[in-house]
């Protein structure tokens, strides 16, 4: 079918969750994903996400040089398939912070404080471990603990707690501070996408129409209503799609603020320069890009612990026989199982998270060292650097042009070098100490501020959270209103991380998904 009552552009960790409220509700909805299905054994098994970064079920996003950043490119891939992010992140649940969603009420998202979001996260959540006042245990996203547990994550979180970090068995309930174990969106040793939890169960309904490959060109106006959307399909061929009611632009923090350009939607300045006519000026699209931004602390081990040359050779058949035959195992892990939220600068909140992974990793331009060893990963959790995000071309499948504009702030780089001292001092506790040689990086020649300030700059990479480009609230920079609609437009609503007005601290997946929960309410199908 090309019309229905709703259109929902991309199926990622909002898409999916406002297509299956609606199919609930009993609407009829189109739903369009730019990349192909998730049908491939490395989005399903947990353990071999990293094979799917990279691949053409991901967008080759990165941004312009970096000023903060010794002037490099940052690589910022996000996922291009069904389920969207929630198909190749690392499935870490996290929500961020009770203050998070105060704040945003405080600047201008009435109704989206703590208390008015914490319902839809509980609603959204099927926790196989409890259900109390912060968890939902009836939900679709399956969350869990992790399955594993390798043998370097239980040493951090010993480590750090010698290092003086409190444990928190629970980073999504009365407190968020301390070290522990990531609860993940895995269950039964596989990953629990939006694509596998929401769209599961509805794939197949007569109600629903899933149009994967499906380049979206442009939105469709008639004065200033959006009425669909112009789409290049997988054989070359362009197909309009048209909305009764509206159409639900979940592209993500990229995606997003691209398409509304190319829809002649935003800020002339981006957009005119490549023969795009104004349909609808609003100054605030693609402004106000943040990410998190992580720098590595290095540890070689004395023994051949990690995970370095799990995924060749024998190593890699005995684990994925042990999958096949059992469910258990190396690759029913998330691999970032533990980590933490630390209070760095004595403020009495956290400022610094840190993934954990036990293996030397590097980015997309550079290698790691190919040895044994560990990451310890600490991000700026609430950077106050602001970028943004235009089009570069007319093209609908050129890549935008992304000024992320990270650690251009003297708050964020001094929150990134407390981290990675914090870091520095778990390598030596004694936990770490005596399965860990030598610090690789930044090294034991990294003693004064400037150096491990250098160090920052040139190891930094993002966490792959791009956020805040259509700012949900009010005044003149505010893309969409507290109910996700579109600032001066009927039919179009946002519901994706691209509303969020400041970053949360932490994980992005899980606060998308309660994102998508309440546009599904918004619309009646909550």
């Amino acid at each position: 079918m090309s019309d229905c009552d709703y259109i929902v552009i991309g199926s990622g960790s909002g898409g999916a969750v406002v297509a299956r409220r609606l199919i609930d509700a009993g609407r009829s909805v189109i739903l369009i994903e730019a990349g192909p299905s998730d049908r491939t054994p490395f989005i399903h098994i947990p353990g071999a996400f990293v094979r799917v970064i990279g691949t053409h079920r991901t967008w080759a996003y990165a941004t312009e040089p970096e000023p903060g950043a010794n002037g490099r490119v940052m690589h910022v891939p996000q996922g291009r398939t069904l389920g969207g992010s929630s198909s190749v992140n690392a499935m870490i649940y996290i929500r961020g912070d009770a203050e998070d969603y105060d704040g945003w009420a405080r600047q201008g998202a009435v109704g989206w404080g703590y208390d008015d979001v914490l319902p839809y996260f509980r609603k959204a959540e099927n926790n196989a471990r409890f259900a109390d006042e912060f968890h939902g245990s009836d939900g679709p996203l399956r969350v869990s603990d992790t399955a594993y547990g390798h043998p370097l994550a239980y040493a951090f979180v010993r480590a750090a707690q010698q290092a003086g970090a409190p444990y928190n068995a629970d980073f999504n309930g009365a407190r968020q501070e301390g070290v522990g174990f990531y609860q993940s969106t895995t269950f039964d040793g596989r990953r629990a996408s939006t694509a596998v939890t929401y769209l599961g169960p509805v794939r197949r309904h007569r109600n629903l129409t899933i149009h994967t490959e499906a380049c979206a060109e442009q939105l469709t106006l008639e004065g200033d209503r959006v009425t669909g959307l112009t789409c290049r399909m997988k054989d070359g061929t362009r197909k309009s799609f048209t909305a009764r009611e509206e159409v639900i632009l979940c592209a993500g923090g990229i995606g997003t603020p691209k398409l509304l350009q190319l829809s002649g939607i935003g800020d002339p300045a981006d957009f005119s320069p490549h023969g795009i006519g104004t349909r609808h000026v609003l100054p605030g699209v693609g402004k106000g890009f943040q990410d998190h931004v992580s720098a590595s602390v290095y540890g070689a081990t004395r023994d051949p612990v990690s995970l370095f040359g799990a995924d060749r050779g024998l190593k890699a058949m005995r684990h994925g026989v042990q999958y096949l035959l059992f469910r258990t195992g190396l690759l029913t892990s998330n691999v970032i199982e533990s980590g933490g939220f630390i209070d760095t600068a004595g403020a009495g909140r956290p400022d610094v998270q840190i993934h954990v992974v036990p293996s030397l990793v590097g980015d997309a331009d550079r290698e790691a060292p190919a040895r044994h060893g560990l990451s310890l990963n600490p991000c700026c959790l609430r950077p106050t650097s602001r970028g943004s995000v235009r089009i570069s071309s007319g093209d609908p499948e050129a890549m935008p042009a992304i000024q992320a504009n990270n650690l251009t702030t003297q708050e964020d780089i001094d929150t990134l070098v407390r981290g990675v001292e914090f870091c520095r001092k778990v390598l030596k506790a004694p936990a770490l100490a005596q399965v860990v040689s030598e610090e690789l990086a930044p090294g034991p020649d990294a003693t004064s501020r400037e150096a491990v300030e250098d160090h920052c700059r040139q190891f930094a990479k993002t966490v792959y959270h791009p956020s805040c480009t259509a700012r949900m609230g009010t005044g003149e920079d505010a893309v969409v209103d507290p109910e996700l609609r579109v600032r001066g437009l009927k039919g179009l609503r946002i519901a994706d991380a691209s509303v969020m007005p400041k970053l949360v601290s932490g994980n992005t997946n899980a606060p998308t998904v309660m994102i998508g929960e309440r546009c599904a309410a918004f619309l009646g199908a909550g």
